[in-house]
């Protein structure tokens, strides 16, 4: 399997996706992952990288890169040779099988939209993000990719979620939510109120409304909403933790008594701080179009580098677009009006 890999995306760049790369083929040889961007930066990087591993890692020359604060839409008209529209122009023309990124999320969904397509019956492609929960992780979704969405899309999103998640992840019975600001049916806007009526209609496994509050209790394994909600929560999500990780930091070694409880406490402070980890998650899918293009987050590590390459490796064997494609053919089917 050949992936392409974004060279220059991310907060660090070469320095941690080239050695994100060199893990993801120490724990999956046989594999070939193409750093796609400057071939000066990526070559001197390379140089820290055993010699039998450069066979399996070619570089295809891309020297431009699309900066987070640009907008998304100009910059993947305007940098034609920029890593991202490089490389996802790869995997649309079957160069490669999938493309992996840490730069600009904007940019990745413009790109992908306009190079990748959407696959069959595929209304809108939809992001989703993992947060943690009482009972495990929680997938999200939409969380940026529509600012507006329909009944008809969440139960797309739904459904593509939950095929992700059981075959990349191997999680069986998933259970759906829809985000409300209340557990009864009539709660919510009135986009909410149709979408809770068309998810209980078309999905056995929906359990109705979910609170704010309920989220990160587990109660379902599934969220959806629309991108515009899922994108303030997720943010809102991650800033809390990030507060609460730096006060108990703040608060702990302050004394002698704090320091003999910082030592009875750090086993569930490091649970704690992994079960916020991005890493172990590396990078999610851009569901619904017609090819693999994972999105990492800006800040990803090489091991979040490794993650995400893994994903979109899992993604490829296991099937998952031509699930999604065969699932929505039949609930096409089912919903065609009578002749």
């Amino acid at each position: 399997m050949r992936i392409a890999l974004d060279a220059l995306g991310g907060d660090h760049g070469p320095r941690y996706t080239v050695e994100g790369a060199y893990q993801f083929l120490q724990h999956n040889p046989g594999h070939t992952v193409v750093l796609v961007g400057d071939r000066a930066q990526i070559q001197e990087r390379l140089n820290h990288i055993p010699p039998k591993y450069h066979p399996s890692l070619p570089i295809v020359h891309a020297p431009e890169n699309i900066g987070m604060s640009e907008a998304p839409t100009e910059a993947i008209k305007k940098k034609k040779n920029s890593s991202m529209v490089v490389g996802l122009k790869m995997h649309a023309n079957a160069e490669v099988d999938a493309f992996v990124s840490a730069g600009s999320t904007g940019a990745q969904l413009a790109a992908s939209f306009v190079h990748l397509k959407r696959i069959k019956n595929v209304r809108r492609p939809a992001i989703g993000a993992f947060l943690p929960s009482e009972r495990g992780m929680v997938y999200l979704v939409d969380v940026g990719a529509n600012a507006e969405a329909r009944p008809e899309h969440l139960l797309q999103f739904a459904i593509m979620a939950e095929i992700f998640v059981s075959h990349v992840f191997e999680s069986k019975s998933l259970s759906v939510g829809l985000l409300s600001n209340g557990s009864e049916s009539s709660k919510g806007n009135e986009m909410t109120v149709q979408a809770h009526k068309l998810l209980r209609r078309e999905l056995p496994n929906f359990t109705g409304n979910v609170e704010g509050y309920d989220i990160f209790k587990g109660k379902t394994d599934i969220i959806v909403c629309d991108g515009f909600t899922g994108n303030i929560l997720l943010k809102m999500a991650e800033s809390v933790m990030h507060v609460i990780l730096n006060q108990i930091r703040a608060n702990i070694g302050k004394n002698i008594l704090k320091n003999f409880g910082a030592m009875l406490v750090k086993p569930a402070f490091r649970a704690l701080k992994q079960s916020f980890n991005y890493e172990e998650y590396g990078g999610v899918p851009l569901l619904g179009v017609n090819g693999i293009s994972i999105i990492c987050h800006g800040k990803s590590s090489p091991l979040a580098i490794r993650n995400a390459l893994k994903v979109a490796m899992q993604m490829k064997q296991r099937e998952v677009n031509k699930h999604i494609e065969q699932q929505l053919m039949i609930e096409e089917k089912i919903n065609e009006p009578a002749s």
